[in-house]
Formats: C-alpha cells, sequence, structure tokens
C-alpha cells in the first residue's frame, strides 16, 4: 500500500534497528543496497536514499512515506506532513542542531556581528541565507561538501553545520555562535497519500509502533512482591510511569509493578529490597503504547 523512504548515511544504522526493535524489519540484499523491503501488509515498497534528498520526494509524490531530518524539510522548503518527531539520531537520542561556528579566536558573539561579505560554508545554503538576510547580513555562501570546519579560517570566515555533542567542533578550534534550528528526525507523509482515509489510517499505525518503540528504549518492568507492613514503605520510593499496579496475594502481601527508568535501577532495586520488597523482577519492554 505504501512507498516508504528511509535515510541512507548518517543515521542510517539508527533507522534499520529502529525499524527492526519496532517489528518492521528492513530486508535488503545487502547493506549496500538501495531497495529492500519491510514484510508488513501495509507497505508495498522501500527505498534508501540520502536524507537531504527524502522531503523534496514525498512532496512530489515519489514515496507516500519518508524519514529524514527537520534541518532537510527546511532547507529545501518541502511542503509535507509531519507525522511527528522521531527522537532519535545517529549516536544519541538527542536532537541534532544546526549552529553557525567561527575560530575559537574570533571576536564575533552572534550573526549579527559579523560583516557582509562574510565567508560561510555550509552545506545549508537555502537555510543559511534566510537566516543572515533576516539579520542584515549579506554573506558570501559558498555550498561544501563535508568537512566543513576544516574550512575555517583561510577558506571561509565561518561556518554553518550540524552538530549533536560539538565535541567534533570544539576539537577543531570552532566556538558556536548562533543555532539556526533544532532538528529532530521527523516521519513525513505526501499531502495527498495522507489524504486518503486508508493510507493514513496506515501511516498512524506505522508511527505508533515506532514511537512506542522509542518510548520503551529506557525504561524496564519493575515486578515484586512487598507484605502489608511494608507496602507503603516500598511504594513511598518507587517511580512508575502513572502509578503502579498493586494486587493482592493469595498467600498474603502484595504484588506490584510497574514502569520505571533504566536509567537509575542499578540504586532503586537494592533501595527497594532494603524497604521490604521481595521477588523483583527487572523485565526488557519492547514497546509502550498510549
Amino acid at each position: 500500500m505504501l512507498k516508504i523512504v528511509l535515510p541512507k548515511g548518517s543515521l542510517e544504522k539508527a533507522t534499520i534497528e529502529l525499524f527492526d526493535a519496532a517489528d518492521l524489519s528492513v530486508v535488503r540484499s545487502s547493506a549496500v543496497d538501495y531497495k529492500a523491503s519491510i514484510d508488513d501488509p501495509r507497505i508495498d515498497e522501500v527505498r534508501i536514499l540520502r536524507p537531504q534528498e527524502i522531503a523534496s520526494y514525498v512532496e512530489e509524490g515519489l514515496f507516500d512515506l519518508g524519514i529524514t531530518g527537520r534541518d532537510w524539510i527546511e532547507e529545501t522548503s518541502s511542503d509535507v506532513v509531519s507525522l511527528g518527531e522521531l527522537r532519535y539520531s545517529k549516536a544519541t537520542s538527542q536532537p541534532v542542531r544546526v549552529i553557525v561556528a567561527v575560530a575559537d579566536n574570533s571576536p564575533a558573539q552572534s550573526v549579527a556581528d559579523l560583516g557582509d561579505g562574510v565567508r560561510v560554508t555550509t552545506e545549508y545554503p537555502e537555510m543559511t541565507r534566510r537566516f543572515f538576510e533576516e539579520r542584515g547580513v549579506k554573506a558570501d555562501i559558498r555550498l561544501s561538501y563535508g568537512a566543513s570546519e576544516a574550512k575555517i579560517p583561510d577558506i571561509a570566515d565561518c561556518v554553518v553545520d550540524i552538530t549533536e555533542t560539538g565535541r567534533a567542533l570544539r576539537a577543531a578550534g570552532l566556538r558556536i555562535i548562533d543555532t539556526m534550528l533544532t532538528s529532530y528526525t521527523e516521519l513525513i507523509a505526501n499531502k495527498a497519500a495522507f489524504a486518503d482515509p486508508v493510507k493514513r489510517h496506515a501511516m498512524e499505525q506505522i508511527m505508533t509502533l515506532l514511537t512506542g518503540t522509542l518510548e520503551a528504549r529506557d525504561k524496564v518492568l519493575l515486578k515484586l512482591n512487598v507484605s502489608e507492613d511494608k507496602r507503603d514503605a516500598v511504594l513511598a520510593i518507587l517511580p512508575s510511569a502513572k502509578s503502579p499496579t498493586v494486587s493482592s496475594l493469595a498467600s498474603g502481601g502484595f504484588a506490584v509493578e510497574t514502569v520505571v527508568l533504566k536509567r537509575g535501577i542499578n540504586t532503586l532495586i537494592p533501595d527497594l529490597i532494603d524497604a521490604g520488597a521481595s521477588d523483583l523482577l527487572e523485565i526488557p519492554i519492547a514497546k509502550i503504547i498510549h
């Protein structure tokens, strides 16, 4: 039913892993194949292409559904429907930022401090042009095909690039002076396809699987038993997504289960034992669907 395009390059591995975890495994003949398939009745065709092109292709109707970053949607000014953010990126669950950076010894503190004629190297020429024009700076914008940070200061005066952590920029002796955009990965749809009720329903079901998988990534299900006299002490230190489920046991006492963050479980479990909990089980979660 749906033609889907997934990103190749830096997002490729993380995207394939997300689809696998969502029970939408992407199958292809080799890691360099641009054509793939997903064994799902809602998905007819899968292509893997550069994220820079995906938003335009989805707008044109070559694909019904695609995954790309907000940065490339803005750069290409593509008129697409966003089904929402998928909060993952190539290295972390944090967004990437499209930033303006200069040499560390530059006096500039913002784009407004850069004079007319400033040389800018970037993979985002259209977005950069709009950003500088809005701040009254006439920039000499030069398209970069990579390694942009290496061009400062002899080839360019500043760079517009993406970063997750900023470490590579600092290592190159650069300093961020402005953030143009905070960009998450998004699931986007062609407007005409989204207007089709059957296709729209299929798209929303796929989005539910993906977001449910992402939400479950940093959480576990914790199950434990506790006696009546220790119940309140255990519940007092037990975090939960909403409120824990508490059930009476046939032999007396209570069974408690709740979803908690994986982070901190190493201190939470000993604290629960100290408070009187027993028979603890920590169970991985594949998806959380609300």
